[in-house]
């Protein structure tokens, strides 16, 4: 019973509180997936699915129905891949052409949604609530020509429509009826033995492969007619030999294996942009290691890089490449949500504003006091030298003189902040990294000191695309590291800050911080470092510790990461023109890097990062020997 006072009614408009539905969602996706180990998130990244771990869409305040659909969906959608799908089986059958293997795993995807549907009504609407809104982000209304329609949708709608017997949905227009007459005509009524295998994998899949080479793709998935029975049982009596084919076959299939992951990301492509993530990240990684090794073999004083067989000489492997991907701020963020972030991110340095504003101006002061300024005399054009002012009062008909200063080295210079972006860092640690980066970033600025600001992490938490392929594979023993790697571009050093100030407020993402690898993030930035041309190239890591990777360290030494750090700090230290400086946040970093600084929070800066910073630019040859280096002043 309410008293005089009481206001037990909601507010109109007021945010819904969505964990009872997150929750329950959760819930029914173990369910589906009959493994109550399954971990499901939801976050403002594209959806997928790595290992057990499943990514959802983050729900709006107040959520439609549609969209409550579609989330429901997508969960079916995952469930349903690990309930019904053997992603061993999967990658031995699976064809080697790529057209024909994209056919291939969109119709394994149509086979396990149709389980769901055929099993439970609600399901079955879920999924086709997000197809209905992948096919119209695609914009699959406007295709009207058969060559524009992707044949692997066309044949994942009519196996569905054979399966369950429901039609394509309206946003899916014209693709299936472009390739229903070709499909039909090449596979002469195979397609009606699919509904009888429809819980049995192998046969499901053999027939597909039927299907493919009546359609005339025989030649582009290989000639081979082995049975996986016989293959399984052959790895059983003879595993040295099994492992060596499977991983030949992994090869070969040049990602196949990791179809749990991707089909689950793709599936089909999880309603973004109808484009793959994978062609997006092999189209960034092929553009970002094509510059640097275009541009490193140039120099002519260093015809190698420290780094082109590092990896061999110290025994660290990488299982796979294939999964990792270097992108910008941009790409995982749109910018209202960037601007969003970056907002948060001034609120919770609100109470530095002014301490900001005061170290600034004493780095710069700081700095500017080491150039020894020169200047060229009698010139044409320049400032007007007020010191020769004097010869034209002696003689009229002398002309003006001018004056100009001379560039200087320390001008010509390049800073990379490299920032961890692991999960230990979360909280305030990733706050005062932020802090650090927008403030170096603003001073060196002002000094004409060109600033590249880069973080690393991993995409998944323990393995991610990578592991699934190591799975797929037979578990070869020490396959080095075990992850997908995700290197981050905030700022390029040609990027002035006002432009990128916004892309810093993306650490404070949820989601974003995972598991880190510095080894292998020292060597990206040392090797972008290298292809600039400016004459002195200073990098600075900013980091709260040692690299760690479950997923690696668990089936590698467990010093295997650090062991890798401490070589890759020695050759750079050692042999490298590139200057390493590493901040350590709340962490003491001396025990790997020879210049380094520790500082707990960003009210330390003023003076940690004052001396650290400016004796980056003090003349070499002033430091006394012993490490120690001279006060500037």
């Amino acid at each position: 019973m309410t008293g005089r006072g009481d206001n037990l009614k909601a507010k109109p408009g007021a945010p819904i509180d969505m964990e009872p539905l997150r929750r329950a969602i959760s819930g029914c996706v173990r369910s589906i997936a009959g493994d109550s180990e399954v971990e499901v998130a939801f976050a403002s990244e594209r959806p997928g699915m790595t290992g057990e771990r499943i990514r959802l869409p983050e729900l709006s305040k107040r959520p439609t129905a549609h969209e409550l659909a579609v989330t429901r969906g997508l969960g079916d959608s995952m469930a349903l891949r690990l309930a019904c799908h053997d992603a061993r089986l999967h990658a031995t059958m699976s064809p080697q052409g790529a057209d024909a293997r994209a056919i291939f795993d969109a119709v394994e995807q149509a086979r396990v949604e149709s389980i769901g549907a055929l099993r439970m009504s609600g399901v079955a609407a879920n999924i086709n609530s997000m197809n209905l809104e992948k096919y119209a982000k695609a914009n699959f209304s406007g295709i009207e020509r058969q060559e524009d329609a992707p044949i692997g949708e066309a044949m994942a709608m009519i196996i569905r429509e054979k399966l369950t017997g429901q039609k394509p949905p309206a946003t899916a227009g014209k693709v299936l009826d472009l390739w229903r007459p070709f499909i039909e005509d090449k596979t002469s009524g195979a397609l009606d033995a699919l509904p009888s295998a429809i819980h049995d994998q192998q046969a499901f899949a053999k027939a597909i492969r039927n299907v493919l080479s009546a359609m005339e793709m025989a030649e582009e998935y290989g000639d081979d007619d082995m049975e996986p029975d016989s293959e399984e049982n052959s790895e059983e009596n003879e595993q040295p030999d099994s492992d060596d084919q499977s991983q030949d076959e992994v090869e070969d299939d040049a990602g196949s294996d990791a179809a749990p992951a991707e089909d689950s990301e793709t599936s089909e492509e999880q309603m973004e942009d109808g484009e793959m993530d994978g062609a997006e990240i092999s189209d960034d990684d092929m553009t970002d290691e094509g510059e640097d090794d275009s541009e490193t073999p140039g120099e002519t004083r260093r015809p190698n890089t420290p780094f082109a067989d590092f990896n061999e000489k110290v025994d660290y492997r990488v299982f796979t490449e294939e999964f990792d991907e270097i992108v910008t701020a941009q790409e995982l963020c749109d910018t209202v949500e960037l601007e969003r972030l970056r907002a948060f991110l001034d609120k919770q340095l609100a109470h530095l504003q002014g301490a900001v504003g005061r170290l600034a101006n004493r780095m710069q002061r700081r700095l500017m006091a080491q150039q020894n300024r020169s200047w060229d005399f009698d010139l044409e054009e320049g400032y007007l030298d007020s010191a020769r002012l004097t010869r034209m009062i002696i003689d009229p008909m002398q002309p003006l003189s001018f004056k100009m200063e001379r560039d200087t080295q320390f001008r010509d210079t390049v800073v990379t902040l490299l920032i961890d972006n692991s999960g230990s860092m979360r909280g305030r640690p990733i706050t005062v990294a932020a802090t650090c980066a927008d403030i170096l970033a603003r001073t060196l600025e002002r000094c004409g000191v060109k600033v590249e600001i880069l973080g690393f992490t991993t995409k998944a938490w323990k393995g991610g695309q990578a592991r699934e392929k190591w799975l797929a594979g037979g578990k070869p023993q020490t396959p080095g590291r075990l992850n997908d790697l995700r290197h981050i571009i905030y700022k390029s050093a040609d990027e002035p800050l006002r432009r990128a100030r916004s892309n810093l407020g993306l650490m404070m993402r949820e989601g974003l911080l995972k598991e880190n690898i510095d080894g292998e993030a020292l060597i990206w930035a040392h090797n972008r470092l290298l292809a600039r041309s400016e004459q002195r190239r200073i990098l600075m890591m900013i980091s709260d510790g040692a690299p760690v990777d479950d997923s690696t360290l668990s089936v590698n030494p467990g010093n295997y990461l650090e062991r890798h750090l401490r070589a890759v700090i020695e050759q750079i230290e050692t042999r490298s023109p590139v200057e390493l400086l590493a901040i350590g946040i709340g962490h003491d970093v001396t025990r790997y890097y020879r210049r380094a600084v520790t500082i707990v929070d960003a009210d330390e800066l003023a003076g940690a990062m004052t001396e650290q910073l400016a004796s980056l630019f003090e003349d070499q040859s002033q430091q006394p020997r012993g490490g120690r280096r001279r006060r500037a002043g």
